[in-house]
């Protein structure tokens, strides 16, 4: 084989919707303030009971179905999460117990909100190496989970959810190289640290950084993949900030695309944001199959990947 495609997708979230209202009454905020800023004004909550992992299988198994392959033909799993709640059995290993899958390679990975198109990248690579042929990649987190509901500047923003993407081999390839890369020394701008663990960010920074150096990398992504921005039918960046998403799509020239804005109703759910937001397009019939799609996440270690995917 020659390549790899998409062939299917899922996605989950959880019930519990939290309004911007019901966070003013929580921390000093409003919902004008939270609209102004970040574009958000809902967001999906986890119960205590669903898990990363819980999360992950639905999304997961959604995928599967549509994609019409059994069970044991899933070779690879990876998991992109930065959230996960155990060490040992990863996420992944559970994604596949929980499916009844054979005897896949499984893997978490842990690029915060980039995490899904490294994943998607890597998917591809290990099929085109003849090393797997059908994958399962899923971006899944429950963000609210390391939340600091004191900070209104990022509790207003985080959500919960999963979405999965089923990859196969294909002589057509439908994903095209990906375009990816970090700035270690930034690092510091979104971390998740301490114990218990807390998200917390250099907001200013990582917006400057994401609408000043990151729209010619996007191009890049074009390039590599011999596509010109309006010839795309879709762009689904991560989806940070309505603030970010849309000037960097702006300065991408994409002028006949669908842009994303699924932060808007689901707010930053990190790596799930990506392959959430493109499961729903699809679902709703809005990206014709086929069509030239561009995925570019960013966010924590400041890291960013991207490639431009065929519409499965």
């Amino acid at each position: 084989m020659t390549g790899s495609r998409v062939l299917a997708l899922g996605h989950y979230q959880p019930a519990r919707v939290l309004t911007n209202d019901e966070l003013a009454a929580m921390v000093d905020t409003s919902d004008e303030w939270i609209r102004s800023r970040v574009g958000i004004r809902t967001r999906r909550i986890a119960e205590p009971d669903e898990t990363v992992a819980s999360m992950a299988t639905e999304a997961a198994g959604k995928a599967l179905a549509n994609s019409g392959l059994a069970a044991d033909a899933i070779d690879l799993v990876l998991v992109a999460t930065c959230t996960a709640d155990d060490r040992s059995p990863n996420t992944a290993a559970r994604v596949a117990a929980a499916l009844g899958l054979g005897a896949p390679a499984t893997m978490d990975v842990n690029v915060v909100c980039s995490g899904f198109t490294h994943a998607l990248a890597s998917a591809d690579h290990a099929i085109r190496a003849g090393a797997a042929r059908n994958a399962l990649v899923i971006g899944v987190e429950k963000f609210t989970s390391v939340a600091d509901w004191t900070d209104r500047t990022t509790c207003v923003l985080v959500g919960d959810g999963a979405g999965a993407a089923v990859v196969t081999a294909s002589d057509e390839p439908g994903i095209g190289p990906v375009v990816w890369g970090s700035v270690p020394g930034m690092g510091h701008a979104v971390r998740i640290e301490g114990s218990p663990s807390r998200f917390a960010q250099e907001g200013q920074s990582v917006y400057r950084w994401a609408t000043t150096q990151l729209p010619p990398i996007a191009r890049q992504v074009c390039e590599r993949a011999g596509v010109e921005p309006e010839e795309l039918a879709a762009v689904v960046l991560h989806q940070a900030n309505l603030r970010i998403i849309e000037p960097v799509a702006r300065k991408l020239g994409a002028v006949n695309a669908i842009v994303a804005t699924d932060v808007t109703e689901s707010g930053n759910t990190s790596a799930a944001s990506i392959p959430l937001a493109l499961s729903k397009l699809v679902a709703r019939g809005e990206v014709p199959h086929g069509a030239p799609v561009l995925l570019f996440g960013f966010g924590g270690n400041l890291s960013y990947a991207g490639q431009v995917i065929r519409c499965p």
